[in-house]
């Protein structure tokens, strides 16, 4: 909720959000303080997985709809995030994503916990990627 909140607060009156979330309580407490900052207007909220909203917001024909993308969820899942982002981001867009250095762990070898290698994959691959620029 902080970085969609931050987001939507610098979005101009026309701009519009779509913030997701799987877990009810966070997304109840999130509408709460968008309506505090009066910005739920630009906020639309999906209740579920990342994954499963994207999916779904690309049956609905939204692909190349969005300008920008900011993703922290699951780090696992960044992946899969990124691909089914780039069928929603329009050509010139931005997609961020969180946390790519993971507090400095990925550029230590000697840490190799799940998250960690996820993450370190996830940016070699995205290096490799000749369908987008990157920006650190």
């Amino acid at each position: 909720g902080y970085s969609s909140l931050a987001i939507a607060l610098a979005l101009p009156e026309s701009g519009c959000l779509v913030a997701c979330e799987r877990d009810a309580k966070s997304l109840e407490v999130a509408k709460r303080y968008y309506e505090l900052a009066g910005v739920s207007h630009k906020v639309s909220v999906k209740h579920g997985l990342a994954a499963d909203v994207l999916k779904s917001m690309i049956s609905n024909g939204e692909t190349c709809s969005y300008d920008f993308a900011f993703v922290d969820a699951e780090k696992r899942m960044n992946q899969k995030y990124f691909e089914l982002l780039l069928q929603l981001v329009r050509v010139g867009g931005v997609i961020v994503i969180d946390n790519v250095l993971w507090h400095g762990k990925v550029a230590d070898p000697l840490v190799n916990d799940a998250k960690t290698v996820s993450i370190r994959n996830f940016n070699r691959n995205l290096m490799a990627d000749d369908r987008v620029s990157i920006s650190l």
